[in-house]
């Protein structure tokens, strides 16, 4: 009855008076101040132990919006972190008119003509390839979780093991950091796969805008004189 809630919580009222109940004090959730990473580890294992409830897909590669540009024996292979809304939308790489990308390529001497987006299979007979470390498309690659990244080295060394390319370019440092679960510096990497070197470019997203042009520009540039 509503007289029983009442005394549960507050007491019992009766003619002499109330009833004090003494109420224990709620421990706090954690004993010791915790690390944002933590918490965000705590976080991301919770919502994975909460999508195990859900039905599962058949296993297999996760599927993407933007389809891969590879052929063997290529010269380079530029690896982005994964596909935006926009490039999603257009079903090309580096899509959103705001990213530097084609513009960058174009500046350091890749291609002979400012390429759209929507021409990205004609990197092909230049001796360039596209694709991502993870699949998932999302507005920012902030959205991303470490399950996005789950076989993306050795999807990567594949590709290197097969295909051949002389190096694997990783347009921004998350990108490689996703894949390897290391911070790189920007240039050439120590690590290969598989034969083909690593190198590590600045982002081209206009999240990295604070990066200057001409900045960006000299180490795409670089990346052409190491492999020309």
């Amino acid at each position: 009855s509503e007289a029983e809630c009442y005394a549960r919580c507050y007491g019992w009222r009766g003619e002499d008076g109330v009833k004090v109940v003494s109420v224990e004090r709620r421990r706090p959730r954690y004993e010791t101040p915790v690390s944002g990473e933590l918490l965000r580890s705590l976080f991301e294992d919770k919502l994975d132990a909460k999508n195990l409830k859900r039905p599962r897909r058949a296993p297999g590669p996760p599927r993407s919006d933007v389809p891969d540009v590879l052929a063997p024996g290529l010269t380079a292979v530029f690896c982005g972190i994964n596909p935006g809304r926009v490039s999603a939308a257009a079903n090309a790489h580096f899509a959103n008119p705001r990213n530097d990308f084609w513009r960058l390529l174009h500046a350091a001497g890749f291609t002979p003509r400012l390429l759209e987006p929507r021409e990205q299979f004609e990197l092909l007979a230049l001796g360039y390839g596209l694709t991502n470390a993870a699949a998932r498309t999302t507005r920012g690659s902030s959205e991303l979780r470490r399950r996005d990244f789950a076989g993306s080295a050795q999807r990567l060394e594949r590709l290197a093991r097969d295909l051949a390319p002389g190096t694997i370019a990783f347009v921004g440092k998350e990108a490689y950091r996703g894949a390897f679960g290391e911070r790189p510096g920007l240039g050439p990497q120590e690590r290969r796969l598989a034969g083909t070197a690593l190198f590590v470019l600045p982002s081209t997203s206009p999240a990295n805008a604070a990066v200057p042009w001409t900045e960006r520009l000299c180490w795409f540039r670089l990346l052409r004189d190491v492999r020309t």
